[in-house]
């Protein structure tokens, strides 16, 4: 099987797992970043999109620890276990397990990003919108436990750079 193909890469430990699933990582096989375009939203349109956002940071944010808690049990078994002899059966099963939550995973990142999201973070549920302020590109900047977006940043400031929207502005989202 060629796993290149399916969007997989081999860690040191021999596990493939879908190259998306890693905080921070931009890039992910089988998705071209080129045919989702860039979408800019007022803060009325990026708050529209919070319920069905929320739903899939939800997923994404418990799905995760599963993984990462997979990819460590397998590195735990395939330390004991002898490279002569191959996988167990209990490696084999676990390395199942953490294909299939990375494909959830991956689902789950694509979905946002058809939406028009940029997803930041496992540990926070962060999640970023394209947007315009005063004319400049920005990013509205909504996190799970958030009722609604009340925060932006400069596009290179990330979360640190967090300030509150303008009154001005949060009146119209």
């Amino acid at each position: 099987m060629d796993h290149r193909r399916r969007g997989r890469k081999q860690t040191s430990s021999g596990v493939y797992s879908a190259s998306g699933v890693y905080p921070g990582n931009r890039h992910r096989p089988g998705v071209n970043r080129d045919s989702v375009p860039r979408k800019y939203f007022t803060l009325a349109e990026a708050n529209r999109t919070l319920p069905l956002v929320k739903r899939i940071v939800a997923d994404l944010v418990s799905l995760h620890p599963q993984w990462r808690d997979l990819v460590a049990r397998y590195e735990v078994v395939a330390a004991g276990a002898r490279p002569d002899w191959g996988e167990s059966t209990e490696q084999l099963a676990l390395r199942a397990r953490i294909e299939d939550v990375a494909r959830q995973i991956s689902d789950y990142l694509l979905e946002l990003e058809q939406i028009g999201c940029v997803f930041k973070g496992f540990e926070e549920g962060l999640v970023d919108f394209y947007g315009k302020l005063d004319g400049k590109e920005m990013f509205w900047c909504w996190k799970a436990g958030e009722e609604r977006i009340e925060h932006w940043h400069e596009l290179e400031a990330g979360y640190a750079g967090r300030q509150p929207i303008p009154v001005t502005v949060g009146g119209q989202g």
